[in-house]
């Protein structure tokens, strides 16, 4: 007899569990359609509000109203005048450079040309040299023109003009190398006599020596 109602009591108990999990289950599954047709509600409303959003993002955009995105183009753009700024200074140097290899480059030849031209100008007898020697050379006195026409005869490559001799023979004049006589309108030179005693000072040197 006990077993028998000791049964049929687990048997109402095991109804009893069945009965609250079948409820559960119904409730649980209710409340999951609930919010699931909550869900679809919202997320319509999200994209009828991202739509809607797009639409005014547009207009404002032809409307050229102040809007988000010409702040990010302001956020931009400061990067960007550092980027082209930054190439211009680059592009300065290597123009700099290059200037200055192209400055400094001629300066060999330069160096070079006037090295040469001190040379030539070295072995060449100055002016002043070459209208001694000619009056030396004369018996008789000399206008400047004559001094002219004989040193362009004798050195064709230089260009020998007559205001030039007479102001070197003038010079010539106040430095006693040369003497002045005057014939009419005419000015003739003749070599000074105290040039002769030049060669006498190398004499003196060697004695010296």
């Amino acid at each position: 007899m006990s077993e028998v109602s000791s049964n049929s009591h687990s048997t109402e108990l095991t109804s009893q569990y069945i009965a609250q999990v079948t409820g559960d289950l119904e409730r649980n599954a209710k409340e999951q359609e609930r919010v699931g047709a909550e869900i679809e509600a919202l997320q319509e409303q999200l994209r009828a509000l991202r739509h809607d959003h797009t639409v005014l993002v547009n207009m404002q955009d032809a409307l050229g109203g102040p809007g988000s995105t010409p702040g990010a183009e302001a956020a931009v753009a400061p990067s960007v005048p550092h980027q082209v700024s930054a190439e211009p200074k680059q592009s300065k140097g290597k123009k700099a450079a290059a200037t200055g290899a192209k400055k400094t480059a001629p300066k060999k030849p330069a160096a070079k040309a006037s090295s040469v031209k001190a040379s030539t100008a070295a072995a060449k007898p100055t002016l002043v040299e070459l209208i001694r020697g000619h009056l030396e050379k004369q018996t008789e006195p000399r206008s400047a023109a004559e001094v002219t026409t004989a040193l362009t005869q004798a050195h064709p490559d230089r260009s020998v003009k007559t205001t030039v001799v007479r102001t070197t023979l003038e010079g010539l004049v106040a430095k006693s190398h040369a003497h002045r006589t005057k014939q009419g309108s005419s000015v003739f030179y003749t070599t000074a006599v105290t040039s002769e005693p030049a060669p006498a000072e190398p004499q003196q040197e060697t004695v010296s020596d």
